[in-house]
């Protein structure tokens, strides 16, 4: 029998976000892999990340295993990819010892998870393995949920822009129509808000960060004043609804 790896997604952070299909997979897993930060000399910084508080809402422990991902690598490649390559010959080395191995990832492992480089190693590691996917809640509907902020009407696009690829993409996004939403804003948050009021999408935007979670923020974005945020914060910027009820259909 072929060896499996599911990317569950485990939602935000709010332990009640997870799915039940979710739950049902963690439990199902005979491990379950969370990814954990990279101290600076590569090993396993020590810190509990939030895939992995959430997972243990409903895993023991001891079924529970940390794989080091050089999360926070951006600009040393060699180190990231000798960080990926590590990564991958652990969790290959678990598919080698069991039928089903979960890796847990925050929000959906289709949107800009780990999972997604980490399942492309294992396939060339392990012939044969099949990769299978549960889908999570999002930051931004989490967010959305919360502060009430619509995401689409009618025939309003989405677009979703991680500001790790610079200001600029996002200025682009905003200056197009829809609903704009940024994740990872965190560090850029000066750019962002400057951002905001040149194309006038300031008054409605929203960001939030650790939502569920106790160290939980949720502001409007005008009271942005460049201080650095969370890293994983995710904001809002709703476009300009004028037309009533159904106005965009």
């Amino acid at each position: 029998m072929s060896s499996r790896l599911v990317g569950v997604g485990v939602g935000p952070g709010d332990p009640e976000l997870v799915t039940v299909k979710g739950v049902n997979a963690l439990r199902a897993a005979d491990v379950v892999v969370v990814p954990v930060m990279a101290a600076v000399d590569g090993t396993d910084g020590g810190e509990r990340g939030r895939a992995e508080a959430t997972v243990l809402h409903y895993v023991p422990e001891d079924k529970v295993v940390r794989v080091v991902f050089a999360l926070n690598e951006r600009t040393d490649r060699a180190r990231r990819e000798a960080a990926w390559d590590a990564a991958g010959a652990a969790v290959a080395g678990l598919l080698e010892r069991h039928t089903c191995v979960a890796f847990a990832t925050i929000g959906d492992p289709n949107v800009y998870s780990t999972f997604t480089y980490l399942a492309q190693t294992i396939a060339e590691l392990v012939p044969g393995v099949v990769v299978e996917t549960v889908p999570g809640i999002t930051a931004m509907q989490d967010l959305a949920a919360r502060s009430g902020a619509v995401l689409t009407e009618g025939t309003e696009p989405l677009t979703l822009v991680p500001v790790t690829a610079g200001s600029a993409v996002l200025r682009e996004a905003l200056a197009g129509p829809g609903t704009v939403v940024a994740y990872k804003f965190g560090r850029q948050a000066g750019e962002v808000a400057e951002a905001l009021r040149e194309t006038g999408r300031l008054g409605d935007a929203v960001w939030g960060s650790a939502l569920g979670l106790p160290e939980e923020s949720m502001r409007p974005a005008g009271e942005l004043d460049g201080t650095p945020l969370p890293y994983l914060s995710t904001l809002i910027a709703p476009p300009r609804r004028d037309g009533g009820r159904g106005g965009k259909l």
